[in-house]
């Protein structure tokens, strides 16, 4: 039995977020403050709120209803995948995706957000922010060799590859300093990847 009056399910892009309710059916709304005080009105007491993890779209709707008394579920975009590919939807809008999710959010038991504090959600921007430059420089390095093993390496390229490389690492090396320091430790004394 669903303990809640309503049960909404979002589906989020960068400019809106439709939204189906159980039984208020379909709507849209601008996916900014303005829109996220306009739907959080057209909340009815005792809702549940379920959306997709989608990266970033997902993420501040969800912090403004946490932070409103609203219950939020944020699901696997997998799962919820699964279930509307089981269902042989022949049409795939938002509207459809939205309807279809909210009927997934009613048949199963679906976890509930929690919200991150400002300190966790730095820490999380940062290790993202970690990754996406530990990365590049991987990519890099791969580039370097492979124009290496080619045997033609023009000096102009070499040069913008060790630049590209070396403001890398220093970003990384910034990036890991501020990580440190949230925990109150101190930098080790040599980097584990200090090659150049």
């Amino acid at each position: 039995m669903n303990r809640y009056n309503e049960t909404f399910e979002v589906d989020i892009s960068k400019y809106v977020f439709d939204v189906h309710g159980s039984t208020v059916g379909h709507g849209q709304y601008r996916n900014d403050e303005s829109g996220f005080r306009k739907f959080l009105k057209a909340l009815p007491d005792t809702s549940l709120v379920v959306m997709e993890a989608t990266g970033y779209y997902h993420y501040r709707l969800a912090q403004f209803l946490y932070k409103n008394g609203i219950t939020v579920s944020v699901g696997n975009p997998l799962s919820v995948k699964r279930f509307i590919q089981m269902k042989l939807a022949k049409v795939k809008t938002d509207k459809s995706d939205a309807k279809a999710i909210c009927e997934y959010a009613l048949i199963n038991e679906v976890p509930l957000y929690t919200v991150l504090t400002d300190f966790q959600s730095g820490c999380l921007q940062l290790f993202r922010l970690l990754d996406t430059y530990l990365k590049k420089r991987t990519a890099t390095k791969n580039k370097r060799h492979g124009e290496e093993v080619l045997g033609l390496l023009s000096k102009f390229v070499y040069r913008s590859l060790r630049r590209n490389r070396k403001h890398l690492d220093k970003e990384i090396k910034g990036i890991e300093e501020k990580l440190l320091s949230f925990f109150g430790k101190t930098r080790p004394a040599a980097s584990a990847d200090g090659t150049n």
